[in-house]
Formats: structure tokens, C-alpha cells, sequence
């Protein structure tokens, strides 16, 4: 008899990068020469996509609800943050401490969030991130409390960009980590380990029949993705010099949660596009009518909801498919 092997074909092709995903990556550029005077909102769409991203990653591929992301997210802030107010200014192992110190806290609370369903991992999650809040509210001497960690000062980026009053290293320096990790995420989920990610989110019983160690890969990405929150905890801290107490608030999760199912979970450019999507408008809302921009930001979510199945990105898929030149190589 012949030995058997996988086949991976299929998973080499699904990882080729398409010309429409090339074209998304100019945006960045273009966002930078069309909107020189609102860099420090790029900078947090940048930093909110890689923070939606993570999510995406426990969420749209393994199904792992959760409505206490902000715990990874405060935590990798808190971390940054401590560091440079305490003369460890360096940006890039400042990142590096805030990833491994929030996917040590993701790997800790994977062994409570794995052991329930969906109900229970949510109310877990909370719980989590409900308890951390508190710690951090309490210990002032630390982290300021309701006031906020400050004194925080980065060195150059390299030591040679510095991080000006404009906000030109920051936004590059959030785009380029952004896409870093995008880049990584998009092998990881087109990766065997990706695939069976997704077979345990369809169909968890049959998975072990296959072979696939489940608590193992749900553990495994859980903790990444709340690497992944981290370094946009830190992010956010060195680019604004300042971490607040609600980077741990509840409202942050429930805000992210709203944002990944508007552009549509399960496609890692669904957490960018929703990202885009919601603070453009937050921003431009709430400049045209501050009293109500709420009443019309919810309407505009309803609306995206109601016609776009499966988020923006789901709407964006059918749209392509209509079109014989953009659909004949999607998948």
C-alpha cells in the first residue's frame, strides 16, 4: 500500500496574495498624502485594526467569544507604558516585553476559558477583564489610577525617527507593525494549524476523530491573539505617551466585538475594513452632529448589518463575485 500524504496544494494557492490585497496595502500611503493633518487618526485606525485583528484570531477562526479582549490589550499598555516611565524607552522591546508578558496572562486564562461553552468563556472573559480593571484602579502608586500613567518617554525609533508632535513616526510606526503582523497572522491562518481552527469552529466533535489536539490549538491561538492585543496595548502607550484607565474598561471589548461583526469575522481584512469603517465615521459623525452622532452612527450599523450579510467584507465578496474580472480568481 501506498503511504499516505496530505495534499497541500489548496493551502500553498490560498496563501498567493491577490492583486486586491496589494491594492488595500496602498491605502496606508495614500490615507498619509491625502490626510497629512489627521495622522494621530490614522495612527489609532492603524492601532485599533491590529487590536480588532486579534479578536478575529480567537474569535472569527477558533470561536472562542469572548467579551474581555481589553484585559490583553490594558495589560500590554501597562506594560509599555511602565517601561518607559521607568527610562526603558526603547519602541521595539518595549513591544516585544508587552507581547510576551499579555500572551502569559492569554495562556493563564486559557485553562479557565476552554473548560465551558460559549456562555461560560464569555462570562469568564468578563470576569477577567472586570478583575484587572479593578487592580489597576487600586493601585494608584502604579498606575495612576483614574489619572492615568504618565511620564511616559520613548527614545527614536532606531534611534534616528523621533516621535514628533505631527505624528509622522508614529503612523509608520503603527502601519508598519500592523502589516508585520497582518503578514504573520495571514500565514498562520492558511497554515495546516489554521485549517484546523477552522474544522474545530465548524465541527469541534469530529476534530479529535481527526486527530487534531483541540484544547491544545484553542489554547495556542488564544494565547497569540492576546499577543497580538498586547502589542496594540503598547502601541497605543508609546505612540501617545499616556495609558488611561479604560484601556481595561469593559465598553472597549464591547466596542471591538461591534467592530469585528461590522466588517465581518473570519476574514482577518474584515477586522481592518470594520476598523476603518466605524472610527471614519465615529470621527465624522460626531464632528457633523456632536448632541446626536450616536442616533446616526447606530443607524449607520444597522443599515451595514441589514444589507451587507457577514459584515462589509461579506458585502464586498458578493459584489466581486458579480463582476466576471474580480471574481475569477477569488475564492
Amino acid at each position: 500500500m501506498k503511504s499516505s500524504t496530505i495534499d497541500l496544494t489548496v493551502v500553498q494557492r490560498s496563501d498567493r496574495w491577490r492583486p486586491a490585497e496589494l491594492v488595500f496595502w496602498l491605502l496606508p500611503v495614500l490615507g498619509y498624502l491625502l490626510f497629512p493633518d489627521n495622522l494621530v487618526l490614522l495612527t489609532q485606525i492603524a492601532i485599533t485594526g491590529l487590536f480588532c485583528l486579534s479578536l478575529d484570531l480567537i474569535l472569527g477562526y477558533a470561536g472562542i467569544v469572548s467579551l474581555g479582549h481589553a484585559a490583553f490589550f490594558g495589560v500590554g499598555a501597562y506594560a509599555a507604558g511602565l517601561l518607559a516611565s521607568h527610562g526603558w524607552g526603547e519602541p521595539l522591546s518595549g513591544l516585544l516585553i508587552a507581547a510576551v508578558v499579555s500572551a502569559a496572562l492569554g495562556f493563564v486564562t486559557s485553562l479557565l476559558v476552554l473548560r465551558g461553552a460559549d456562555l461560560t468563556r464569555l462570562m469568564v472573559t468578563l470576569g477577567v477583564a472586570m478583575m484587572l480593571f479593578e487592580v489597576a484602579n487600586k493601585l494608584t502608586a502604579i498606575t495612576g489610577g483614574v489619572d492615568g500613567l504618565q511620564g511616559i518617554e520613548m527614545q527614536p525609533l532606531f534611534g534616528l525617527f523621533r516621535f514628533d508632535m505631527v505624528g509622522k513616526t508614529a503612523y509608520w510606526y503603527a502601519v508598519l507593525v500592523l502589516f508585520f503582523l497582518f503578514w504573520s497572522a495571514r500565514r498562520l491562518v492558511h497554515s495546516p494549524f489554521g485549517l484546523s481552527l477552522k474544522g474545530i469552529r465548524l465541527n469541534v466533535a469530529r476534530m479529535p476523530a481527526l486527530g487534531a489536539p483541540v484544547n491544545a490549538r484553542l489554547a495556542a491561538v488564544y494565547t497569540i491573539g492576546a499577543a497580538y492585543a498586547g502589542v496594540a496595548g503598547a502601541l497605543m502607550a508609546q505612540t501617545t505617551q499616556f495609558v488611561a484607565l479604560d484601556v481595561l474598561a469593559f465598553n472597549r471589548s464591547a466596542e471591538l466585538l461591534l467592530i469585528l461583526v461590522l466588517g465581518g469575522s473570519g476574514s482577518l481584512y474584515g477586522a481592518l475594513i470594520g476598523t476603518m469603517v466605524f472610527m471614519s465615521a465615529h470621527h465624522v459623525l460626531s464632528d457633523l452632529n456632536p448632541e446626536y452622532w450616536q442616533f446616526w452612527l447606530g443607524a449607520l450599523l444597522l443599515v451595514i448589518v441589514l444589507f451587507a450579510r457577514d459584515g462589509v467584507m461579506g458585502g464586498l465578496r458578493r459584489a466581486a463575485a458579480r463582476i466576471p474580472l474580480l471574481s475569477g480568481g477569488a475564492k
